[in-house]
């Protein structure tokens, strides 16, 4: 049950990512690119979760995926702070 709902997850966001960057290619609002490239890193991250917990369980692959955390993170909030419109 758990396989299922991890690869939804990755699914959810990549769908997310995709649709705010084609949203900001149409509309060049600058906070769609920000949310659009948290969006991808967030889809890499869940990516790392089914890889970490399905494929290879045995090995720990917490530290990259506290990282790719913080830097969706950082990305959004970059995009929230220092983009004006």
């Amino acid at each position: 049950m758990s396989e299922s709902i991890y690869i939804l997850c990755a699914l959810t966001s990549f769908a997310c990512a995709w649709l705010l960057l084609q949203s900001y290619r149409s509309s060049r609002h600058r906070l769609l690119f920000w949310s659009g490239l948290c969006f991808s890193v967030m889809t890499l991250n869940n990516l790392l979760l089914v890889v970490d917990k399905l494929v290879f369980p045995a090995t720990d692959l917490l530290p990259l995926r506290h990282i790719t955390a913080l830097a969706a993170v950082l990305m959004l909030l970059y995009g929230l702070i220092y983009e004006k419109e």
